[in-house]
């Protein structure tokens, strides 16, 4: 999601308030974003958690 719109991995940490190492790991799968964290990259993406996190 975060490419198709063009946007770094730097871009989308500052846009989330954390670092690029943890947008790093959650799109690797090796971390899972507590739900604050969650709902905000939800809302960044204007989308629901379900659509971007599968269990």
């Amino acid at each position: 999601m975060r490419k198709e719109r063009g946007w770094s991995q730097d871009q989308l940490s500052k846009k989330l308030g954390v670092s690029r190492q943890t947008v790093i790991s959650i799109e690797k799968g090796h971390f899972d974003p507590l739900l604050p964290l969650a709902f905000h990259l939800a809302d960044v993406f204007d989308s629901t958690i379900k659509d971007i996190f599968q269990p």
